[in-house]
């Protein structure tokens, strides 16, 4: 049987989108009434590890979505209870999100460092790391343009070699649907080609103004940011302006579990209307 937590999110509704209807799936959430994918649901209460036992039980393999929207010692001690629960309960294999190895100049990669660190040390579990790129959608909305048409975002002329949010789905299902021989791997799945602020201005109809990092921290701070956020969309912004994830370009991991290119990061941006 396979597990599958964090299906509320973004990434984890794509992901049971592909499994609705199999037998040997399970859907794992805080709140397991509201999971709507035509799959089994039980509760998965990673704050409270008690809820694990039960959860975990008969399953052989657990993709374990990253439960990053808090601060890091929220989120290890989130990771680290499911990976003891999952140990306890004699699961087998465990595939986890995590994040390319370009982003450890972010703020928020320290929790996913720790929880494959964590993997690796478990005496007992198979495991695979899915290395997942910055979201292309993650970079529509933090160089959205204002409402006089102009992004501001301090992308400076950074590029980010950003991933279709559904292509990362895909590969999870991939992996997880056959993990045995993905035993000990990590896999880093960035984007093809990157792009930059101007690209996105273009696609969208936009202007192109790139401001300083100091006023988006003003604006990220006026905004309804968590305040551990604040730092995160900031930490973004300057990786991205300075060089930093722009990507090794070409095909690579990401197009291999495909078994087809990925979907254009600009063609995501654009939206519906780029299809076809």
């Amino acid at each position: 049987m396979l597990l599958v937590t964090g299906v509320n999110g973004g990434l984890g509704a794509l992901v049971l989108e592909r499994l609705a209807g199999r037998a040997d799936v399970v859907a794992g959430s805080r709140t397991p009434e509201r999971v709507r994918a035509e799959l089994p649901a039980r509760l998965v209460d990673f704050d409270r590890p008690e809820t694990l036992a039960a959860a975990f039980e008969g399953v052989r393999t657990l993709l374990l979505i990253s439960a990053g929207a808090a601060e890091d010692d929220v989120v290890t001690a989130r990771h680290g209870a499911a990976i003891e629960a999952a140990e306890k309960a004699g699961v087998e294999h465990v595939v986890y999100t995590s994040l390319s190895g370009d982003g450890d100049h972010l703020p928020y990669a320290l929790a996913h460092r720790w929880t494959e660190r964590r993997l690796r040390e478990s005496g007992t579990l198979r495991w695979t790391v899915l290395r997942n790129g910055l979201y292309a959608e993650l970079l529509a909305g933090i160089a959205a343009p204002g409402p006089d048409g102009v992004i501001t975002a301090p992308l400076g002329t950074g590029r980010l070699a950003a991933v279709a949010r559904a292509d990362l789905a895909e590969v999870a299902v991939n992996v997880a649907l056959a993990p045995a021989r993905h035993a000990g791997r990590t896999y880093e799945l960035v984007g093809e080609r990157a792009v930059g602020g101007a690209e996105v201005a273009e696609v969208l109809g936009a202007e192109y103004r790139p401001g300083r990092l100091t006023d988006a921290r003003a604006a990220v701070a006026a905004s309804d940011a968590l305040d551990f956020q604040v730092p995160m969309v900031l930490g973004t912004y300057s990786a991205i302006a300075h060089g930093f994830l722009a990507g090794p370009g070409g095909p690579g991991d990401l197009a291999a579990l495909l078994g087809r290119p990925p979907r254009p990061a600009l063609e995501v941006i654009a939206g519906p209307a780029s299809v076809g």
